[in-house]
């Protein structure tokens, strides 16, 4: 219970982390992967694809944005990617996974 209770703890740390940025871009990416999605069963994949276009976005805002050299700021990305937890990785896919799914039934329901 104790690790269900340490992830629950970062999923809502993403959300209110206070970076609005940040957290609007996770939300237009999501909702753009939920309007995009075919079906339920691509779920899994398309909350992949998001994660890797939160990646990008958030190192294109952060060199246009923060003024950060490409290159150098690149390669501090691919260190922070590498002591990523699991942990941390696995809250934000439930967050993009858990929007993604509203957005998608809520399309599918006004649709019908």
């Amino acid at each position: 219970m104790a690790s269900l209770m340490d992830i629950w703890h970062a999923v809502v740390a993403i959300f209110t982390a206070g970076d609005w940025i940040s957290l609007g871009i996770l939300v237009v990416i999501a909702l753009a992967a939920g309007f995009v999605m075919q079906g339920f069963e691509s779920i899994i994949s398309t909350t992949v694809v998001a994660l890797v276009l939160f990646g990008i976005a958030g190192y294109v805002k952060a060199v246009a944005v923060g003024g950060q050299n490409a290159a150098a700021y690149a390669q501090t990305e691919w260190h922070n990617f590498l002591a990523l937890t699991m942990q941390t990785l696995l809250a934000y896919a439930i967050a993009f996974a858990v929007i993604i799914a509203v957005v998608h039934a809520v399309r599918a329901m006004v649709i019908r």
